[in-house]
């Protein structure tokens, strides 16, 4: 029966068996990972260690003539620290995102803030300009919630997603 032989550092050979006392027959990749315990139900299909999840849905028009104006529905959920609330419902206007995004500006000189939607001046209560514009907000949103400089930085950020910001008329 022929034995294989194996090279070592200085140049001998020395027989190559599966079964030598601190040998294994596993490739060296798998020797190398550690034993791994059987992972329960709630951590394989559980929430990630961190998530966040930030949608705008449910655009509603408001008033009558000039005073018309539409308010987008702000749906959070999260378990990141910074925000004080699991889940939270909110309703914003654009008004109030523009307030917000001047805001951040100001408090954050490292971070670039993206831009809004554009103003629309014609057919604003239109349904495709409300939803382009919604799409656009939940972009914004979906950008800024998910930088961790404004995450962990911010003073406005949790509070203006999950209603606990206040406006200031200044």
């Amino acid at each position: 029966m022929a034995q294989s032989a194996e090279s070592t550092a200085t140049g001998q050979t020395s027989p190559k068996s599966p079964t030598s006392p601190g040998r294994s027959s596993l490739p060296s990749a798998m020797q190398a990972m550690p034993d791994s315990r059987q992972q329960s139900f709630e951590e394989i299909y559980g929430p990630p260690e961190n998530f966040l999840e930030i949608e705008v849905t449910d655009p509603q028009t408001h008033g009558i003539g000039r005073n018309m104006y539409t308010d987008y529905e702000i749906n959070c959920s999260t378990n990141i620290p910074a925000f004080k609330l699991r889940n939270s419902t909110v309703r914003r206007r654009y008004s109030d995102f523009e307030y917000f995004r001047d805001i951040l500006e100001r408090e954050s000189a490292r971070v670039t803030i993206p831009p809004l939607p554009g103003k629309v001046f014609t057919n604003r209560f239109s349904d495709d300009v409300i939803e382009h514009r919604r799409e656009g907000l939940e972009r914004f949103l979906q950008i800024v919630v998910g930088h961790p400089l404004l995450q962990t930085g911010s003073k406005v950020l949790a509070g203006f997603v999950q209603g606990m910001f206040v406006f200031l008329v200044l």
